[in-house]
C-alpha cells in the first residue's frame, strides 16, 4: 500500500489544530497494520514544520533517507509493534 499525499480540502484556518491531520494518519496505520504491515515510512521536506511534528507526536523517529524521493528531506519510520496498539 503506498499513499503518497494526505491533503485536508478545507482552509487552513478551518482544520489547524483540530486534529484532522491525525485522524488520517491513524486511519493510514489501521489499515497499513490490517494488511499485515510491520513498519511505516514517511518522508517530508525540511519547509513542512507541521508534518515533522506530526510524526514524531505519532511515534515516528527519524531515520537515514532511503530511496529516491526528489523533494524529501526528511525520512521517518514508525515499526508496529503486535503488542503495543499506539
Amino acid at each position: 500500500m503506498r499513499i503518497t499525499r494526505l491533503p485536508v480540502d478545507h482552509p487552513e484556518a478551518v482544520t489547524r489544530g483540530r486534529g484532522v491531520a491525525s485522524a488520517l494518519l491513524r486511519a493510514a496505520e489501521e489499515a497499513a497494520r490490517r494488511n499485515g504491515a510491520q513498519v511505516m515510512h514517511q518522508d517530508t521536506r525540511s519547509d513542512l514544520v507541521e508534518a515533522r511534528a506530526l510524526y514524531a507526536k505519532h511515534g515516528y523517529r527519524e531515520v537515514e533517507p532511503y530511496g529516491e524521493r526528489l523533494y524529501a528531506d526528511h525520512w521517518f519510520e514508525k515499526i508496529f509493534s503486535s503488542l503495543c496498539r499506539d
